[in-house]
């Protein structure tokens, strides 16, 4: 039965909302693929309904809903009797307004129903805004009401409710009573506030931190992080293991050095951290080895004394229950504390946890450790203190242990030593000459990097040198965040994978020439589709996961198309065809949805519907052209798949789709412009708003620049440019930006904005942190200390739009011609001495190789025979902005310019400029 109306706050007997009586008020949904069926049975008191599931190995949730409008109190508590049978999921009850966009949501993760009728209770302060558009979020009244079993493990089983009430309470206290224990992190950042500056980590001590990624190709899971500061987490979520030093009885740490960074050779995923301090130099250098599932983690510790007299110190390598993932990180992998319960130590290794093993590959003077207390660990060995142990347990998961090495450093000289923290609990033994074993792994690893990130050769003036290293490091950090073949944006905050991120890094990676890994995303994600057709937005543990995002089918065509333009692979591409199928198949009938009388005429008729692709949209669903611009250049590229395996029928079918899409974008655009009275693309159809950096992807990818309104693109990127300039001089008030504003340098390229690029790539490259690691986060503050969310360092889809952007600059495809353009976004000081090159980049026509140098006032374009040779030709823009053509001889020839530029359809050739 349904309890309405006003409720009086003395009241205290609960009110009954639904006594299950009427099992047809309610519906089980699932989400993709899931299977969901309601049953009435009996409760404990009452009737109750059973919600039968199945997850058929996808994400998602089981739903149980039904229309039950509730008006709240001022204070209340909602209660319900639950009893089921299922793996560990999660358990959700959802409160919806009227408008169905506001929600409120109470939640318990990892929830496992018993056999026997147990209540939940919900008070108000546990029930939390989820998501809408509404600016006040207080709870007053809803519509709607849903009980979800939401994908943690999965599986099937059943969910049983009965008895759902709500029962008034006294208002609460003006303001609510401070918790009664603080949080781990809290605790231990309260603690540090104490302490001298460097015995916690940064993270804890009120700083931002920074730091890198540790791995192997294809081995996220096993990953590990150092920081700036020389802490190493050694795996996702885990302790750290890190340096002091001790002078007696005076401690060095991050907080009394000079600090450095340093990459191995400027580019390869071996960081050093460089310690400065009073004659003493230490060295912290991480990498790893080993097969994706089993890679071991080596650090190498070299300790240097640049006196002239020997020095004697002690090197402390700390075990510590903290990550380097700040506690300033809270999305997928919280950061901060990682608890150390037990430490074992049997004379040859440090075990933590009962699990992960510390082995010294020179044996320590002793292992000392200590529980939780007043001091820290290293503050007692700074006192004097050497508590030895060979097993300690702390209940509270703040147990510190240590390696200590009492070293007599020569003049002028440097002792090495080293650690391992195996993949597993596998035995591992030290060789007999340590150094020289460690010394050749690193060099081993190094040698198997400088294969893998040397592909593409690239030539620019010495001081542009950071942009070649930068685009080796993006390689790498792409490489090691993937999960096997699952390419991931990051390893901690984002390690899942998002077939937009996932399309993007595969283009970057296709480029590079790593075709193979390309082709193995592609493979692996494609089977993930569901039934309906429908490409899953994300794909992680749980299975493919419902949300619709409705860019993600464009973007899985422009994947599998990618990757065959450039592999070419038939027998592939024939497998993969049934999923090019179904995707365009369902993009067709996403576009009818919103082809009705009630959008004609407006700028929502016949475009993907509402969906939270972009992150600014996910309060409420908006028509964003995102969505429209990748699914346009999914049509495109299935027209070229159907094309190419000889399918003319479908080839025909989706170019009349694509042309009546394009059309009805055209329109939608002109549209949304009038409406909003802008002089600028929108970012969404029905808001009108500004994004610079969402409407690139209707140039690169997407191909647009021919068709779009002229002047609204290039007011849309001059906006930019005068918004971007404003933020440099300080014109503009700013806190933080995502780096994912560097597909703005592909727009600009693709513009003939060549004057302007210096200036993005000069900003973007100094919010490099450390600038030595050559990475971003996905967030980049304006204060560098002032601690915040910064998503994974570094952020591997950012890492894809650098590289594209400046793949961009040597050479992009044009849409309308398939030419390759040449040099387009390289400022002309750049071609003076050496000049720029390029060697062995791959485009979907073949490897391409040019240099083009100024030497004496003449220009020259020197492309190689068996350079690739697209149908368009090569195309040279004139260089000099600002300036009249000049005079210009082809192969000997001369060769007049055209609309501005030269192209050239025979190789070898050699195009001579003078201006």
């Amino acid at each position: 039965m349904l309890a309405l109306g006003s409720m009086a706050h003395a009241a205290d007997a609960p009110r009954t909302l639904d006594d299950f009586t009427r099992p047809a008020a309610w519906q089980a949904e699932g989400t993709d693929d899931i299977s969901a069926m309601l049953r009435p049975t009996d409760g404990a008191h009452g009737k109750a309904i059973c919600l039968d599931f199945d997850f058929n190995g996808v994400s998602g949730g089981a739903t149980l809903r039904r229309t039950l409008p509730i008006a709240f109190p001022a204070n209340y508590a909602l209660s319900f009797d639950v009893r089921g049978a299922m793996p560990p999921n999660d358990l959700q009850l959802k409160l919806i307004d009227a408008s169905g966009d506001n929600v409120w949501w109470y939640r318990r993760e990892h929830f496992q129903p018993g056999d026997g009728w147990q209540t939940i209770t919900a008070p108000k302060r546990e029930i939390e805004s989820a998501w809408g558009p509404a600016k006040d979020r207080t709870l007053r009244q809803t519509r709607t009401l849903e009980f979800t079993v939401y994908a943690g493990q999965g599986g099937r089983g059943e969910l049983c409710v009965s008895n759902l009430r709500l029962t008034p309470l006294p208002p609460a206290p003006a303001s609510e009573p401070a918790p009664a224990e603080l949080t781990p992190n809290a605790l231990l950042q309260q603690q540090a506030k104490r302490a001298p500056r460097g015995i916690y980590p940064r993270g804890f001590s009120g700083e931002q931190s920074y730091w890198t990624l540790v791995g192997v190709d294809g081995g996220a899971k096993q990953s590990a992080l150092i920081s700036e500061d020389g802490a190493v987490e050694v795996r996702k979520g885990g302790w750290s293991i890190e340096p002091m030093l001790l002078d007696g009885k005076t401690l060095i740490d991050w907080a009394t050095v000079q600090t450095t960074q340093s990459l191995q050779d400027g580019y390869l995923p071996i960081p050093t951290v460089h310690w400065q301090a009073d004659g003493v130099q230490l060295e912290t250098t991480a990498f790893a080895s080993g097969p994706p599932d089993r890679s071991n983690l080596l650090l190498q510790y070299r300790l240097y004394n640049s006196r002239r007299q020997p020095r004697t110190l002690t090197l402390t390598l700390l075990l510590r229950p903290f990550q380097v993932n700040p506690p300033t990180q809270f999305l997928n992998t919280p950061g901060g504390i990682s608890p150390i319960h037990d430490l074992v130590w049997d004379g040859q290794a440090v075990q933590v946890n009962r699990d992960l093993r510390v082995v010294p590959l020179l044996p320590p003077a002793a292992f000392v450790a200590g529980r939780h207390g007043a001091l820290t660990l290293p503050q007692r060995l700074a006192a004097g203190e050497r508590p030895q142990v060979r097993t300690l347990h702390d209940d509270s998961g703040h147990a510190q242990g240590a390696l200590l090495y009492q070293l007599t450093v020569p003049p002028h000289s440097s002792i090495t030593l080293g650690l391992v923290v195996p993949s597993d609990k596998s035995s591992f033994t030290p060789p007999a000459d340590a150094a020289k074993w460690l010394q050749q792994q690193r060099d081993d690893v190094a040698v198997a990097w400088r294969t893998k990130l040397n592909h593409v050769t690239l030539q620019l003036p010495a001081a542009q040198q950071a942009l070649v290293d930068t685009a080796r490091s993006a390689q790498a950090q792409m490489l090691i965040s993937r999960d096997g073949p699952a390419l991931q944006p990051g390893t901690r905050s984002y390690a899942r994978t998002w077939i937009r991120d996932g399309a993007m890094m595969a283009e970057a990676l296709l480029r590079s020439g790593h075709a193979d890994v390309a082709g193995a995303f592609v493979s692996w994600y494609a089977p993930h589709q569901f039934t309906t057709g429908k490409v899953p937005c994300c794909v992680d543990a749980r299975g493919a996961d419902p949300v619709p995002e409705n860019d993600s089918h464009g973007e899985l065509l422009f994947a599998i198309a990618e990757w065959w333009r450039y592999r070419h692979d038939r027998a592939g591409l024939l497998k993969l065809w049934p999923h090019v199928e179904r995707t365009v198949a369902y993009m067709d009938r996403l576009r009818e949805r919103e082809r009705t009388p009630a959008n004609r005429g407006t700028a929502l008729y016949g475009l993907m519907p509402a969906s939270i692709s972009h992150e600014g949209y996910s309060a409420k669903p908006m028509h964003s052209y995102w969505d429209d611009f990748w699914a346009l250049r999914g049509y495109d590229d299935a027209v070229a798949l159907a094309n190419a395996l000889g399918k003319r029928d479908e080839a025909s079918r989706w170019a009349a789709s694509r042309d009546a899409f394009r059309a009805d974008l055209q329109a939608s655009i002109l549209a949304s412009v009038k409406q909003h009275g802008i002089d600028y693309l929108p970012g969404a159809a029905e808001l009108g708003d500004f994004d610079a950096t969402s409407t690139t992807i209707a140039l690169s990818p997407g191909g647009a620049q021919d068709w779009l309104p002229p002047a609204l693109l290039r007011q849309t990127f001059e906006r930019y440019w005068q918004d971007f300039t404003a933020r440099r001089d300080g014109g503009k008030p700013w806190t933080d930006y995502t780096p994912y504003e560097w597909r703005n340098v592909a727009a600009f390229v693709r513009l003939g904005w060549r004057e302007r690029v210096p200036a993005l790539l000069d900003f973007f490259m100094a919010d490099r942190r450390p600038a030595a690691w050559n990475q971003w986060a996905e967030v980049v503050g304006r204060e560098p200390r002032q601690p915040r969310f910064v998503g994974d360092m570094p952020h591997a889809w950012i890492a894809s739009d650098f590289l594209r952007s400046l793949y961009d600059m040597f050479a992009w495809e044009r849409a309308r011609d398939h030419a390759l353009v040449l040099a387009a976004g390289m400022p002309s000081e750049w071609f003076k001495g050496e000049g720029i090159g390029i060697a062995h980049l791959r485009t979907p026509y073949g490897e391409l190789d040019y240099s083009l140098r100024e030497r004496d006032g003449e220009l020259v374009l020197s492309l190689p025979a068996g350079a690739a040779m697209p149908p368009g030709g090569l195309v040279l823009p004139w260089p000099y902005a600002g300036k009249t053509t000049g005079k210009a001889w082809l192969n000997g020839q001369p060769v007049a310019w055209r609309n501005g530029e030269i192209a050239i359809h025979q190789l070898p050739a050699t195009l001579r400029i003078t201006r």
